[in-house]
């Protein structure tokens, strides 16, 4: 995942992630989705196999919108994207690496209340799902990433309901036991909002927004992009790239985990202080999965 810092940079390749948490009270996201000089749908130019936008409506149920297609010919994520407030957002483009180009492959996934999109590899599937057990019934497509979120979501149930102890322990096997490239990825409940990033493969930044500051940058194009969305309320951001000018971007730490809460406080704790004992290079990938990281 690219660098963050003043300017905006792009890369091509690689699946890319996007949080929002406003806390209690709902926003769109349609700068960060639309607008901003690198906003997803910019990235779905290089990213063109899938596209997923979740969040919990008024309710506080999951609401999951994803096609295997890119976001700039998703005319259903344009509309979303305008049109929805929630106080918590997660979104994914997807550069696929495991799995068909079909919609139950596409992130982000729902399970028992939560919404999770990742990016990386891990490879040994049978030995994962046979770690996952009971919880593959949660599971609909062949990603690995599903299967990851199925781990957590289990592990969650067995730490009685402790996201950041099921976070934990199921990361922790996983580098221990697993080939792996990258275990970056957002999960969200209703006003809620995890991000881990491991190893050091690719980048995630996290970036606080206080109340009252205009979202208005300048694209490398020259290109002054103003929204008032956001603008009145403070928010947290987690993204794969810095995707506007602001400074305060800060990438996360390998093995760094962050808990945003309802009211905007961020924890951060680090959950994997170790490499993975079975570390994966791209030279080690082949065909699509080499392409959808490198």
């Amino acid at each position: 995942m690219p660098t963050c810092g003043l300017a905006v940079s792009y890369r091509t390749g690689m699946c890319r992630l996007f949080g929002l948490c406003a806390g209690a009270d709902p926003v769109t996201a349609t700068f960060w989705l639309l607008d901003a000089p690198d906003s997803l749908r910019v990235q779905s130019h290089r990213e063109p196999d899938g596209t997923g936008l979740g969040y919990f409506d008024q309710h506080q149920h999951a609401r999951v919108d994803k096609q295997p297609l890119a976001a700039f010919k998703d005319r259903a994520f344009a509309r979303e994207a305008r049109s929805v407030h929630a106080s918590t957002f997660v979104a994914h483009i997807r550069y696929a690496s495991t799995g068909a180009l079909e919609l139950r492959n596409t992130h982000p996934f729902e399970q028992q209340g939560r919404l999770f999109a990742h990016n990386g590899v891990i490879q040994d599937l049978p030995a994962l799902e046979r770690r996952v057990g009971p919880q593959m019934n949660l599971v609909r497509g062949d990603t690995d990433s599903e299967r990851l979120f199925a781990l957590i979501t289990g592990e969650i149930e067995r730490h009685d309901g402790d996201v950041v102890g099921g976070i934990s322990s199921a990361v922790g096997w996983v580098a221990a036991n697993l080939p792996l490239l990258a275990l970056n990825f957002v999960l969200i409940a209703a006003g809620e909002l995890w991000a881990l990033r491991y190893p050091e493969t690719h980048e995630l930044n996290v970036l606080e927004r206080p109340s009252g500051k205009t979202l208005e940058q300048v694209s490398s194009h020259g290109t002054r992009v103003h929204s008032e969305h956001a603008a009145e309320r403070p928010t947290v951001i987690v993204a794969s790239e810095a995707m506007d000018g602001e400074s305060g971007w800060r990438p996360l730490r390998s093995g760094e985990l962050i808990h945003v809460d309802p009211t905007l406080r961020v924890d951060s704790r680090t959950v994997l202080d170790a490499p993975p004992a079975h570390p994966l290079s791209l030279q080690d990938l082949e065909g699509r999965a080499k392409a959808s990281q490198s």
